[in-house]
């Protein structure tokens, strides 16, 4: 278990447990659902939800030494990672996808990594693609200098990061029948489901197309307790076309939203797994007397 008090980490400050906020909306309420927003989003200022909850215990085991990671462009994980690197004074190398974007000025999201003190190292695509292969891992980082790096995988899923999010699932235990949780790696997914008590599930929305999430979350639950565990399941229906997709019916949902409950929502994972929960409920997914607890894993950029 990995929190604010893991030597080194003291410095990152986190707000543990995250607060849980009762919405009360009527698309729910009228099929007797209660709505709970476990509020992730205010574990850390930079280091948002499940970013928190995956790095920290990668940090941990890094112990001091440099950390590569990777992530495309727009990653809010390449962003919170350095950030972290800045506050515990760690070197951090990011592995970004797409050489083409060597030579141009970088965009808002990179432009806060390098601020932070990220070294960027671009790769192409295909390239990028084979990083799994320890042969072509090992090339990367022989590009980037950062062979002596702690690696953490795209998205910072890993056997350490589900131990982390296991954390999560025991703050909710009591407190619903139903939690669920956007989904791009399945590392959050696979620890929550893990943490929570008897009677409880985890749902998943995944957020990028392609039906491979729940093979993924199963390895992940392998590599970090031996087998699955927990009850959980995914809906791939509300992914909006894939990842960083946001069609004009979803931003219509997420700024409803917004002006319904005074809240900030995430477009690229938030806004789909709160899409998700009102179809279910309007078709009747959950049994009256049940609460759903949606988790908050991020807010809007920049």
């Amino acid at each position: 278990m990995t929190g604010p008090d893991t030597p080194g980490l003291a410095a990152l400050r986190p707000r543990l447990p995250s607060p849980v906020q009762e919405v009360v909306d009527e698309r729910f309420e009228r099929r007797g659902v209660r709505l709970l927003l476990k509020r992730d989003d205010l574990i850390h200022p930079e280091l948002i939800g499940n970013k928190w909850r995956k790095l920290a215990p990668n940090l941990a085991a890094a112990a001091g030494r440099p950390v590569v990671t990777f992530g495309g462009a727009w990653s809010n994980h390449l962003r919170a990672t350095a950030a972290a690197g800045r506050l515990l004074g760690i070197p951090t190398v990011g592995v970004v996808r797409g050489d083409e974007l060597a030579g141009r000025p970088l965009n808002l999201s990179l432009s806060r990594c390098a601020a932070d003190g990220m070294r960027l190292h671009f790769v192409d695509r295909a390239t990028y693609r084979r990083k799994a292969s320890p042969r072509d891992l090992a090339g990367i980082l022989r590009a980037a200098d950062a062979e002596d790096a702690y690696v953490v995988p795209e998205g910072g899923s890993n056997a350490e990061a589900v131990r982390g999010c296991r954390a999560l699932g025991a703050e909710l235990r009591g407190r619903a029948e139903v939690v669920a949780v956007a989904c791009g790696t399945g590392g959050t997914l696979a620890g929550l489901a893990a943490g929570l008590g008897t009677g409880m599930r985890a749902l998943g929305v995944p957020v990028l197309k392609g039906g491979f999430l729940s093979a993924e979350t199963e390895a992940l639950q392998r590599a970090a307790f031996g087998g699955r565990r927990g009850t959980w399941s995914l809906d791939e229906r509300f992914h909006g076309g894939g990842y960083a997709r946001v069609p004009a019916e979803l931003d219509a949902f997420a700024a409803d939203f917004e002006q319904r409950h005074g809240l900030a929502v995430e477009r690229l994972y938030v806004a789909k797994l709160l899409f998700g929960l009102v179809t279910l409920a309007g078709e009747g997914a959950f049994p009256r007397g049940t609460t759903v607890a949606a988790v908050v894993t991020g807010r809007p950029f920049p």
